[in-house]
């Protein structure tokens, strides 16, 4: 950034978040400032909250200094995750974590989700979409097709101790599937097969 005003010109910033949430400003001036041309002043104040990636955080400015309003999010910062590590063994991949953008089961294409984008995480149910191998009825999953599946994590409960989302299914609307399609065999994220 550069501007100029009276007796200094503005030459750059920087703002540096700091370990214990304290942020600070150095700011570079030239002109009238010192002898030598330029002096650096370094500003600290108290950053807002941290905010669970899942809440929604809103910062108001106003005369009388500022105010952060926290919505949503999970008890204690502690978001869930998708089941357990381990669930499928060595070959499954995205259990154990929070949101994952893969989903394997460690076997056939169609139990392999990619690329997946969460629109929600936290509450009762997670969703959200990816690429997954879709396989038409009287096709064999050699014949299967990448496509963009919706993916719903949902039986939010305890894995081992740890807040976790218990299932998982995904499924294709563009061929009029609905996750009730596979509720009737919904991958167990904390026990596996």
């Amino acid at each position: 950034m550069s501007w100029s005003g009276p007796g200094w010109r503005r030459v750059g910033a920087a703002v540096l978040v700091l370990g214990s949430g304290l942020v600070a400003a150095s700011c570079s001036s030239g002109g009238g400032g010192s002898a030598s041309g330029s002096s650096t002043s370094t500003s600290t104040t108290q950053a807002p909250p941290r905010v669970p990636t899942s809440a929604t955080s809103t910062t108001t400015m106003g005369a009388g200094g500022s105010s952060t309003t926290t919505t949503g999010g999970t008890a204690g910062g502690v978001e869930p995750t998708l089941g357990v590590s381990g669930a499928f063994g060595a070959a499954g991949v995205g259990f154990g974590t929070v949101r994952p953008t893969e989903i394997s089961l460690g076997g056939d294409p169609t139990g392999i989700l990619t690329g997946i984008t969460w629109q929600s995480w936290g509450g009762d149910r997670a969703t959200g979409s990816g690429t997954s191998t879709y396989v038409a009825p009287g096709q064999s999953v050699a014949q299967g097709t990448q496509e963009t599946a919706t993916v719903v994590a949902y039986g939010l409960g305890t894995c081992k101790g740890v807040s976790a989302y218990q299932q998982v299914v995904w499924y294709f609307p563009q061929h009029h599937q609905t996750a009730a399609d596979n509720g009737e065999s919904p991958i167990e994220a904390c026990a596996g097969p």
